[in-house]
């Protein structure tokens, strides 16, 4: 009588244990998959954060390691007409920066003044889809774009920067 009391005993000890698991599980999982959702969104924004940098590279290069081309002349560029119905243009100077580190710079960036009409029909085509509020607004954006289609076009990213100096916007 007392195995079989003991059995009986051991029983319900693990009854009472299967039940305080599943109570245990299910408190506890809509709380564990909440934190996983966190700790996603904080991975996606770390993501995004790290890839947004598209046009701030030069800032991990060292500046030792930086070239600048420059693009000796004036470029006059008509821009896309705005909602006055007006045609505006830009005048400009651009220089693009390079690592001269890159493999793409050994390849292209020395003898650039070689492909200096490529850069200047890029950033002319880029610079003619904008419209004068558009280009005044946000001229960082109009770099990126630039940046963007020079490393596609020279497929490598030895370009890490477009600059401007001199803009006057008539």
């Amino acid at each position: 009588m007392k195995k079989n009391l003991m059995s009986v005993l051991i029983l319900a000890l693990v009854l009472v244990n299967l039940i305080l698991t599943g109570i245990l599980t299910i408190t506890i999982l809509p709380q564990t998959k909440k934190s996983n959702e966190l700790v996603n969104k904080v991975c996606s924004a770390i993501d995004l954060e790290l890839e947004s940098g598209d046009g701030t590279e030069s800032a991990s290069i060292p500046m030792d390691q930086i070239v600048t081309y420059k693009i000796e002349d004036a470029m006059t560029i008509n821009l896309k007409t705005g909602a006055d119905g007006e045609t505006h243009y830009v005048k400009l100077t651009a220089s693009i920066s390079m690592d001269s580190k890159n493999d793409g710079y050994k390849t292209y960036g020395e003898d650039m003044a070689d492909r200096e009409t490529i850069l200047k029909d890029t950033i002319n085509s880029v610079i003619n889809t904008y419209t004068m509020d558009e280009f005044n607004a946000d001229r960082q954006a109009v770099k990126d774009a630039i940046l963007a289609e020079l490393q596609k076009q020279f497929g490598s990213d030895f370009i890490i920067a477009v600059n401007f100096s001199e803009v006057t916007v008539v």
